[in-house]
């Protein structure tokens, strides 16, 4: 694993804004004077470590559920039977994404699982990978995210149009939501944009409908569960016949709370790190809350002293520790795996870096490719 210094596209900018990342600029999000080179042997290790992952995390969400410990996870408990239903059922699920730490040498460790709301689609499934075929023709990525996902939804039950749902305004949620609608046309289906705000409840049919009273039958929403189950409708949820996707059964898999579990279920598995509900089992530790998002409120502890920490709205639910893990550093740089995954199956990956060791919703994004 490398971090090469490369020289951008003369016209990168207006590339990536045809491919739709309208946001490229901001901050320099998009960044391509540099990229990182795996090896295929490094890529096999992400993809194999990946599936791995998400394997323990469906057992260590049965786990929770199978010994009422949602109520630690703090998810409401008028949702718990729904919870269940939904597992038992084994709703249809499309994907997610691993955020991993990784130097190339050691065994790649779990950070947190983003089960539930995972953005950064279009320029991992698309935007890397036109800029590999600029770049680096000669070479490979791990990357078959675009193909994965247009399978998925062609096994998707139901009638269309599927809807999909993102917060007015939110620039970088509605490029994500326009790119899986470009995914569902691919797959021979009709889609359907809806901000999240414009979404009603029809009591007579007893379902969600959108601004035009169209029922809802498929909804993918970039809208957190743990959102959703304290809105004042959230109950509706339960009553109505609207699938949503992510299904209900990932506000498990998408909890911090899930990570002690996992370190209870398997101790001194390689590709976890030590994590508790008590920070005084820790001397240093990631102050997780149990829910946030893009990294607001964790704060990184050294033998009691904050190294390092980011302000934001979430924790009030609760917080876990989990043993500190130092980052790899290139060029002063510490980057993240991201390992996406469709259908509980590896199918991709990409590098976010800053020069923070707390990955934020504008940490650059960098391309990668591998060699033989």
């Amino acid at each position: 694993m490398e971090r090469l210094k490369i020289k951008p596209r003369q016209d990168f900018g207006k590339k990536l804004e045809e491919q739709g990342l309208s946001f490229h600029g901001w901050d320099n999000y998009w960044k391509e004077d540099a990229c990182y080179r795996f090896s295929l042997k490094q890529i096999e290790e992400i993809e194999s470590a990946t599936e791995e992952l998400h394997t323990m995390c469906v057992h260590a969400m049965k786990v929770v559920v199978s010994t009422d410990r949602l109520w630690q996870l703090k998810i409401p408990e008028g949702f718990w039977p729904a919870i269940y239903a939904s597992i038992e059922r084994g709703d249809f699920s499309l994907y997610g994404r691993f955020d991993l730490a990784y130097d190339g040498k050691a065994p790649p460790k779990l950070l947190e699982y983003n089960a539930d709301t995972p953005t950064s689609l279009l320029e991992s499934a698309v935007c890397q990978w036109y800029w590999m075929e600029d770049s680096y023709s000669e070479f490979d990525q791990f990357n078959s995210l675009h193909e994965r996902l247009v399978d998925r939804w062609k096994v998707l039950p139901g009638h269309d149009p599927i809807h999909l749902a993102s917060v007015a305004g939110n620039e970088e949620d509605w490029v994500c939501a326009t790119y899986m609608m470009d995914t569902i046309i691919q797959a021979g289906r009709t889609a359907k944009h809806i901000d999240v705000e414009d979404i009603g409840w029809d009591s007579n049919r007893k379902c969600f409908v959108d601004i035009e009273g169209e029922a809802i039958v498929n909804l993918f929403k970039l809208y957190p569960w743990e959102w959703l189950m304290r809105e004042n409708f959230g109950m509706h949820i339960i009553e109505g016949t609207t699938r949503f996707i992510e299904p209900m059964w990932k506000a498990v898999l998408s909890c911090k709370g899930l990570l002690p579990i996992l370190w209870e279920l398997y101790p001194g598995h390689p590709n976890l790190l030590p994590a508790y509900f008590e920070s005084w089992k820790l001397g240093s530790y990631a102050k997780k809350p149990l829910f946030s998002r893009e990294g607001a409120n964790i704060e990184l502890v050294t033998n009691g002293k904050t190294i390092a920490k980011d302000d934001g709205p979430y924790g009030s639910e609760g917080y876990i520790y989990q043993a500190l893990c130092t980052l790899p550093k290139f060029d002063d740089w510490y980057p993240v795996i991201g390992s996406w995954v469709v259908n509980g199956a590896s199918v991709g990956m990409c590098v976010r870096e800053d020069i923070s060791p707390i990955t934020t919703n504008m940490s650059h994004f960098v391309p990668h490719y591998f060699t033989d």
